[in-house]
């Protein structure tokens, strides 16, 4: 178990049990116990910090911030000078949070931009010096595994398997589950594939000014995805009678909110949402034919997302051939919830 000069000790999934804190007698005992959990991927930092409830958690603190960790990853290999410096900034004040809010336990992790840049541990060993903050870089499977965590309680109720996914800005997990009246449903097969925001936005020309470019790029990009999820549609079961689709990323809970024709993002009216699919496919047609300027006038888009948008279209409109549910869940959380959980039922808690 590390210490970081916060004072917040991160315990990776891989902690040996020894390592772990001894889980007290009582857990109710200790109601003030504060947690965070920090998600540093390709495009975003996000902290949570929250403490256990009757039955879950609530939510003291929270931040986010898009870092573009990524750009230019595909190119060069390496995260760039400024897209380290748009991370630090971030991460320091996340360690500012953690420390005032005086955090007790906390894990912290990186995804697939630090998985794939040649300097991603020196990128990591930087941001421990400079903040404290002790980045755990994990694998595609683990990183899975906390975003079903963190929104399997949203899932549509039902018999038949699931499929939850989380769209990155580098990558894309795809969790297919099962749903046996477990607490927690039981994962039967996973995938990444190696296409996020970013990954697949940097894979096209940004300055496409017909309208007929814009749409053919959009059918070249989801071709890619569907190219990188061929072998996983190999392991889905071929009867898709009552199955259930639920997505956590900010993909799906921005089309959610064009959906809902939001002045503004609301989260109480997109997580836990049930779409139906036609009108997601719908909404990434009309998005595939805008220009840039066009996708960042429409409320919750802006020009934060207005580049990344379409490629987060073609991901999941591949998602949706794959695996034909009729309505999509959208889940505003994913892994930073999946920590908090994890580390609270460690500690005894129900979660």
């Amino acid at each position: 178990m590390a210490q970081s000069a916060v004072t917040t000790p991160e315990v990776p999934a891989s902690t040996p049990p020894h390592a772990v804190p001894p889980r007290p007698a009582d857990a109710r005992r200790f109601p003030r116990h504060t947690y965070g959990a920090l998600d540093l991927g390709t495009n975003n930092c996000r902290l949570l910090i929250a403490r256990p409830a009757e039955d879950g958690f609530v939510v003291v603190d929270a931040f986010s911030r898009v870092v573009r960790l990524g750009e230019g990853l595909a190119a060069s290999g390496r995260i760039s000078d400024a897209a380290i410096e748009r991370a630090l900034g971030a991460l320091a004040i996340c360690a500012d949070k953690l420390r005032r809010r005086k955090v007790s336990l906390a894990r912290s992790v990186a995804t697939e931009a630090c998985r794939r840049a040649v300097n991603g541990r020196d990128f990591v060993e930087r941001v421990h010096n400079e903040t404290g903050i002790a980045l755990d870089i994990i694998a595609p499977e683990e990183e899975a595994r906390l975003a079903m965590l963190g929104c399997h309680r949203l899932l549509e109720p039902g018999d038949g398997p699931a499929l939850i996914f989380d769209i990155g800005g580098g990558s894309t997990e795809l969790v297919l589950v099962d749903t046996d009246g477990t607490a927690v449903p039981r994962i039967k097969s996973w995938w990444s594939a190696p296409w996020g925001v970013v990954s697949l936005t940097e894979s096209e020309s940004r300055d496409l000014k017909d309208t007929a470019d814009r749409i053919a790029a959009f059918g070249r990009m989801r071709e890619r995805v569907r190219h990188a999820f061929r072998r996983f549609a190999e392991l889905l079961p071929a009867n898709k009678e009552n199955i259930r689709l639920m997505g956590t990323s900010g993909t799906v809970t921005t089309l959610a909110s064009v959906h809902l024709a939001l002045p503004s993002y609301d989260r109480r009216a997109v997580d836990g949402l049930m779409v139906p699919a036609e009108s997601m496919r719908e909404i990434s047609r009309m998005m595939s034919g805008m220009s840039l300027e066009e996708r960042a006038a429409l409320p919750c888009i802006g020009l934060e997302r207005a580049d990344l948008v379409v490629a987060g279209c073609a991901i999941l409109d591949a998602i949706m051939d794959i695996w034909p549910a009729k309505t999509l869940g959208v889940a505003d959380r994913g892994i930073r919830e999946g920590i908090l959980r994890s580390l609270m039922a460690r500690d005894g808690h129900k979660i």
